[in-house]
């Protein structure tokens, strides 16, 4: 008689952490006036708590707490659409950052972040492409590209501040 194992409790625990430290901070930003006047530029700031999953801990952990963050914000905070672009934004910055930590070392973290902005921007336009067929889209190009590139600069110069006070592996 085979039984399942379930995850352990100590793990779960950690994840449900990480992943309400992820939907604070999305929430808190949410609530920040935008920085620039071009419609759906934000800093990202949960994107350190991604960062810090990714340099810390393991890309599945990062998944779980991304999906988790994702989907439990689009339900409290935000519609359908807000959904599909935060998915498409935030996987294909996810596999990036975690291809860019594998290649790079670690301490490269704001490196990480930069890729990781860069991303998702281009993610979401894509989507939105593709949800428009509107190649005017890409003329929006420019301006994520560049705010992609500083926002994720900046979440990965905290990331890598904060993870200072981690340790370098951790057996959640």
């Amino acid at each position: 008689m085979s039984r399942k194992t379930s995850m352990p409790v100590k793990k779960v625990t950690f994840l449900a952490l990480f992943t309400t430290l992820s939907l604070a901070v999305y929430a808190i930003e949410s609530a920040i006036p935008p920085l620039a006047p071009i419609p759906g530029i934000k800093p990202g700031l949960a994107n350190i708590v991604t960062l810090i999953l990714l340099r810390h801990f393991s890309v599945k952990d990062a998944i779980v707490v991304l999906l988790s963050r994702i989907l439990l914000s689009a339900l409290l905070f935000g519609q359908a659409l807000s959904l599909l672009y935060s998915l498409s934004g935030g996987l294909l910055s996810l596999l990036v950052m975690a291809l860019v930590m594998r290649l790079l070392q670690k301490n490269l973290v704001f490196l990480t972040g930069a890729m990781g902005g860069l991303t998702h921007n281009m993610g979401q336009l894509a989507l939105a492409f593709a949800v428009t067929s509107t190649k005017g889209v890409f003329s929006y190009g420019p301006f994520l590209i560049l705010s992609g590139i500083l926002t994720g600069l900046f979440t990965g110069f905290c990331a890598g501040f904060l993870g200072k006070y981690l340790p370098s592996q951790r057996s959640a």
